[in-house]
């Protein structure tokens, strides 16, 4: 058995040392880099309220008011558009990961066609795609002239004070946007 200073006893606890020293250090770095990456994300203003909503599916009716205190993803599809249903299996994943973390998504129903405005239409599209997330019915168009929306799918990410912080419209940047949503989750701390 070594004397505990002999030089490869010192020499592990030297080591030791510096590799904690190293993982803490680098925890402290990635805390700094979510805390930085979200003030440089860019702030597209105050989100605007659910309005004109026709009927909501899964949940009794939302506001923004009252998710202060959480992320929210604003997903607008409408359930024949095939870039949505493309999108769908990534925005159901996201619900199961980070709803219990702080995120609620609401999918903005809107549109098309006039046979997507039948509510037990857009509920046997919920059904076959899996979403149990709320959805808001917009027929009229309310919401998504609220937001000067003009595709299908568009994706917003709105952080706990109720400002847009992220957009991305089509399909792709799945780990750019579940990046994002981890940076909001993360400054919400």
């Amino acid at each position: 058995m070594s004397h505990p200073s002999s030089p490869p006893l010192a020499a592990r606890r030297a080591w030791l040392g510096s590799l904690a020293a190293t993982v803490l250090a680098a925890g402290w770095a990635r805390t700094a880099a979510h805390a930085s990456t979200h003030s440089t994300l860019p702030d597209f203003g105050t989100a605007p309220e659910f309005t004109g909503i026709e009927r909501w599916l899964n949940s009794e009716p939302l506001t923004l008011a009252q998710l202060r205190g959480r992320v929210v993803l604003v997903d607008f599809w409408t359930y024949a558009c095939i870039n949505c249903i493309r999108t769908l299996p990534h925005v159901n994943r996201w619900v199961q990961q980070y709803t219990p973390l702080g995120l609620t998504v609401v999918g903005v129903h809107t549109p098309e066609f006039p046979f997507e405005r039948s509510a037990s239409n857009v509920e046997a599209a919920m059904r076959r795609h899996g979403v149990k997330h709320a959805v808001a019915q917009d027929n009229r168009y309310s919401t998504w002239k609220a937001y000067s929306n003009q595709y299908w799918p568009a994706t917003y990410l709105i952080d706990v004070q109720g400002r847009i912080r992220y957009k991305h419209f089509g399909e792709g940047a799945y780990e750019r946007t579940e990046s994002v949503i981890r940076t909001l989750l993360a400054a919400r701390r």
